[in-house]
């Protein structure tokens, strides 16, 4: 597919350029009525393409223009066979997942250093939590994911459970062995839904870790806001495989999204695909040579140490540095 296409920026471009009567929400009317402190901030611009689901910007739940096909560029780009564009967040992308995955009483396999979004999902789809032990690291007072001899065992003592969640990375940069879990899903039958909440940038680089989807998860929800540069708020869900229905993915979608997504932050999706699918490359090249850099650098101030290669954490120590609070600051790339 032709990476360099912007067809949601387009779109929604060509709407803002129009000079036509507002005579749909919002009620700033492409920003006639915007309160004088917001425009003077945001500037005019930002209140003309601030609009609704105009028939030429597309439907987010019916998607056949402009929104199908930034879907379809971001699927290619990520490495899914289907993609959908979020506006709530990852969190509802996990929520769709699960209620996608699981029915009433069925059996969910998920670590406890879990996203708030997946307990909210728990108790909207009635599904049953199987909780697996984080592997926990006293030298740094982390939760790091399960191994995957936690995730065999529970398995073992759940052959009925119905679909497995693991995070990865987690808040503090550790990833998961997502591969051998895998395949101890493929081999139960079982949808892998991957929190990659942090790891959006993972597909754009041969140095950083290999993105969920490359391992064979079947789901994997992402923040494209988090790592990558599209507004707060926008993600991505990305599916591949036949283990889940997509009729019912859609559906829970549905469930769990505003009916009136905002298309900045749609836009900035399409735009934050189009960056990395031509630049990520070179851009991840100059974020690891900082990072590495950064990190030797604090290495050598007393009381710190630095965990990981790809990104930042940095633990003081109960001395500590001068100004520093005790505890844990992650300083991801991008």
């Amino acid at each position: 597919m032709d990476q360099t296409e912007l067809p949601l920026v387009s779109a929604l471009a060509a709407a803002a350029n129009r000079s036509d009567a507002a005579f749909h929400t919002p009620g700033h009317k492409r920003g006639q009525s915007a309160p004088p402190a917001l425009l003077k901030l945001l500037g005019r611009s930002a209140f003309r393409a601030d609009l609704p689901e105009l028939p030429e910007l597309d439907n987010l739940f019916a998607p056949e223009g402009a929104i199908a096909q930034a879907q379809l560029l971001a699927a290619d780009a990520f490495g899914a066979e289907q993609t959908w564009f979020l506006a709530n967040g990852s969190t509802c992308g996990l929520e769709a997942a699960i209620l996608a995955a699981c029915n009433p009483g069925d059996k969910l396999i998920l670590p406890r250093n879990l996203h708030q979004s997946a307990i909210a999902a728990l108790i909207l789809s009635g599904a049953v939590p199987v909780f697996v032990l984080p592997e926990y690291d006293a030298d740094w007072d982390l939760a790091h994911p399960p191994k995957p001899e936690a995730i065999a065992q529970a398995l073992r003592d759940h052959p009925d459970a119905k679909a497995v969640l693991i995070v990865s990375p987690t808040y503090h940069g550790v990833c998961a062995d997502v591969g051998s879990i895998a395949r101890l899903t493929d081999a139960a039958n079982l949808p892998l839904i991957v929190d990659e909440a942090h790891g959006a940038h993972f597909a754009f680089h041969p140095d950083l870790p290999a993105p969920a989807l490359a391992e064979g998860a079947d789901l994997v929800v992402q923040s494209t806001h988090k790592t990558l540069s599209a507004l707060t708020q926008a993600a991505m869900l990305h599916v591949q495989g036949k283990r889940i229905d997509r009729a019912r993915l859609a559906a829970s979608l549905r469930l769990v999204q505003s009916t009136s997504p905002n298309y900045l932050l749609l836009a900035s999706l399409d735009a934050a695909r189009q960056q990395m699918a031509l630049e990520g490359k070179e851009l991840l090249d100059r974020t690891l040579e900082l990072s590495d850099r950064a990190r030797h650098e604090l290495g050598d101030i007393p009381g710190l140490r630095v965990l990981g290669t790809a990104a930042l954490t940095l633990n003081p120590s109960p001395k500590g540095g001068e100004g520093l609070q005790s505890g844990s600051i992650p300083l991801l790339p991008l």
